[in-house]
């Protein structure tokens, strides 16, 4: 469930499903000069994200109009992910780059469910967002 901060209004899947589709979402500035930073280190990246599979092309596309580039993995959520709470689903699937031997060393991003939960990463970063709250 997602509740706007800043009124009292549930958050609108089927907006923000047409906002994806626009392919249009701002790179966060410093974000994506720290990700230039750690790709030009050598460290793999892992896109985490709880966009659906189906949202796959748009969202590689938004991700290279706004300067990210060369990531290791692009994770979405799969037909089998679909209705586990955010926190539940970014836990299994830091769970599973665990098992298959991957260190996390850092984790950024605007949820409390994007860090928390099992197979944390040895540092986190929670960047803010105005418009919505993941319960």
């Amino acid at each position: 469930v997602l509740v706007g901060i800043c009124s009292s209004a549930v958050f609108d899947a089927v907006e923000f499903d047409k906002w994806v589709d626009k392919a249009a979402a701002p790179a966060l500035e410093p974000s994506l000069k720290l990700y230039e930073q750690i790709i030009e280190m050598g460290i793999k990246v892992f896109l985490l994200t709880g966009r659906i599979e189906q949202q796959r092309n748009l969202t590689v596309q938004n991700l290279i109009n706004v300067g990210f580039s060369n990531w290791d993995k692009l994770i979405l959520r799969s037909s089998d992910d679909q209705g586990k709470e955010a926190i539940v689903y970014k836990s299994e699937k830091r769970s599973e780059m665990a098992s298959e031997g991957y260190r996390i060393v850092g984790n950024s991003g605007d949820q409390w469910s994007d860090l928390l939960g099992s197979s944390m990463s040895i540092r986190s970063f929670k960047l803010p967002n105005p418009m919505y709250y993941i319960l």
